[in-house]
């Protein structure tokens, strides 16, 4: 693969990500507020764990969905053989963690690149968004 194709469906691939993971977080947030209500003759602690576990939750099945989708993307395209290879390699890649024990080849490096950005993208996102869902739910005149 050319460089250009490689930041082309990179690029899709980070687009497709990034759309489920935004989807998935908008969708918990509406949960969360349904859910809200409901919690309320619980204490603010109780109900602050019950929020912040469901929306840690849903961020991690997140995160799960699109590592499965460049670790299919790597064996469709050929990058890697083996789809646990291809499950290590992406996410250690998407975590920028990237032990370098599997290196991908020179036509896929910078397609690999990518999912590192998505990774990066997505947990960026991902951390604002449980941070702010933390400072709504703590009782800062009980702190």
């Amino acid at each position: 693969m050319t460089i250009a194709v490689q930041i082309f469906w990179g690029s899709i691939i980070l687009g497709i990500c990034s759309v489920i993971h935004i989807a998935i977080i908008v969708w918990s947030v509406s949960l969360l507020r349904l859910i809200g209500p409901k919690l309320t003759r619980y204490s603010a602690k109780v109900r602050m764990g019950v929020m912040l576990s469901k929306a840690f939750g849903f961020v991690v099945i997140s995160h799960t969905i699109q590592v499965w989708i460049l670790a299919f993307s790597f064996v469709i395209s050929n990058a890697i053989i083996t789809i646990g290879d291809a499950i290590y390699f992406a996410l250690t890649t998407y975590t920028t963690l990237g032990y370098g024990d599997i290196i991908l080849d020179t036509n896929f490096r910078v397609y690999g690149a990518m999912a590192s950005v998505t990774g990066l993208l997505n947990i960026g996102l991902s951390t604002a968004y449980l941070a702010g869902l933390l400072v709504r739910l703590l009782p800062w005149k009980n702190i």
